[in-house]
């Protein structure tokens, strides 16, 4: 039994019908050369075939004796697999429409809260002989990076290789956590450790300077006395910020990193710079198309994962920083430049605090928003950002599970009240795979958007010739 951290303890009490807190990705595979007829009937027994769960799929919420309100994970010794795995055959053969609107139905379901926290959704019946598996883990439980770690670690670069393991399985022989090395014995353990408590001390007071420093330039920019650093709760309400249905929508698109990488090369830019770019030219589009684009820039709050390497811990570890998308300018290499400048000098203010203050900042810039959804309030007012864009890391090499080469992988997430719309993009094998998830009710046409997004990188590369 372990006590939930403090942002986590957010993400499990904002759980509601309207606003399911899982977020995912949608892997699409194809099938090993010379596979049978029961390919996929086995790929679910090995999926399924599991008495015992790996940390953190087998830890389920709970609440500590006599206090019921201070959430723990406890752990589930005995999972009903049936649950946790399932098998749906689409009707054949289906594209990417037919499999975007079975995966929307399945964000849109919240999951079971006296079970541990994740689903994985066989489907079977895309063209090509293709299936996709549609994993969902509470954000309680993983970030983007974590659950991204998670889900590579069971994949293999080796085409070859059998007998692989799900995700979710113990591994056969797990390793030891490292034990602190000590120098000295006896006397030098003791100052040894009163050494590792004096700079635990210190490391808390310099700290604690950087968050000062921190709040303090926020508070300035939400007041107008910062120049450049994006403020939060002074971005421009859209039809995309106000209160959410249940109901779901889906969209994917891929784009070559290679040329996105020489745009931002060629733009002195970001590769996370041209992104955002790609998401303002669509949402300009979008708005101006139904007569509701706003004078001021929209705001994109961006996550910034705080998970060290090889951190493979429970819960989230990130902040956000704040980006303008200068959507008030219709030439997209000034957009691309006021996005940089933005993203730079938010860059350079979470920089100026110590890791350790990044989450307690984090808590700071968000317990407003977190307030006005625990009290029914959420979606009402100015929203801290119009939407998030998060760009995460993925393997560079392709993977397959058992044989079966994965294809493309994209990332789903969460929607609140006053958060319609969420675009999240991962890299693989190339690509640049973006999963666009928004409430049915508060945008006219996913699919619409994600074609302007299309047509956003088409303008960049025409603004951008190679030389």
């Amino acid at each position: 039994m372990r006590v939930v951290a403090p942002l986590d303890v957010a993400w499990l009490y904002l759980e509601s019908s309207r606003t399911p807190m899982h977020v995912g990705c949608v892997q699409i595979f194809s099938r090993p050369r010379g596979a049978g007829p029961d390919f996929i009937r086995e790929v679910l027994a090995q999926l399924r075939d599991l008495q015992r769960l790996a940390s953190p799929f087998n830890l389920k919420p709970g609440s500590l004796p006599l206090v019921g309100v201070a959430p723990v994970w406890v752990e589930e010794r005995q999972p009903d697999m049936l649950h946790h795995v399932r098998h749906r055959a689409l009707p054949r053969p289906a594209g990417d429409a037919e499999l975007n609107d079975v995966v929307a139905e399945l964000l849109s379901e919240a999951m079971d809260p006296t079970r541990p926290l994740w689903e994985c959704h066989l489907l079977e019946g895309l063209r090509r002989g293709r299936f996709a598996l549609v994993i969902k883990m509470h954000h309680a439980l993983v970030d983007g990076v974590g659950g991204m770690r998670l889900l590579q670690a069971a994949l293999s670069t080796d085409a070859h290789e059998r007998g692989m393991l799900a995700p979710w399985a113990p591994h056969p022989h797990p390793h030891a956590p490292a034990r602190p090395a000590h120098a000295h014995e006896d006397t030098g353990e003791v100052h040894g450790g009163l050494r590792h408590v004096l700079d635990l001390a210190l490391e808390q007071l310099r700290s604690q300077r950087g968050l000062l420093r921190g709040v303090s330039a926020m508070g300035g920019a939400v007041a107008g006395r910062s120049r450049g650093l994006a403020a939060p709760y002074r971005a421009p309400k859209t039809q995309f910020n106000g209160r959410i249905s249940p109901h779901r929508q889906f969209s994917t698109l891929q784009l070559p990193l290679k040329v996105l990488r020489t745009l931002a090369h060629r733009a002195e830019v970001t590769l996370n710079d041209v992104m955002l770019e790609i998401c303002a030219s669509a949402l300009r589009a979008e708005l101006e198309r139904e007569g509701a684009l706003p004078d001021g820039p929209l705001v994109a709050g961006v996550p910034v994962s705080l998970r060290p390497e090889g951190d493979g811990s429970v819960g989230t570890a990130v902040s956000f920083l704040m980006a303008s998308l200068a959507t008030h300018l219709p030439d997209p290499l000034q957009r691309l430049a006021h996005i940089h400048a933005s993203t730079d000098a938010a860059k350079r203010h979470l920089q100026q605090m110590h890791r350790l203050a990044l989450t307690e900042y984090t808590l700071v810039l968000m317990a407003p928003f977190i307030l006005e959804l625990l009290t029914g309030l959420g979606g009402r007012g100015h929203p801290v950002f119009n939407l998030v864009v998060s760009n995460v890391p993925g393997p560079s090499k392709r993977l397959y599970f058992n044989g079966a080469r994965m294809d493309a992988m994209y990332p789903t997430s969460i929607l609140t009240h006053g958060q319609a719309l969420n675009i999240t993009a991962l890299s693989y094998a190339g690509q640049l795979n973006i999963g666009v998830t928004a409430c049915r009710e508060a945008l006219p046409s996913v699919q619409r958007l994600t074609a302007a997004m299309q047509a956003g990188f088409e303008a960049l590369v025409e603004a951008l010739p190679a030389p």
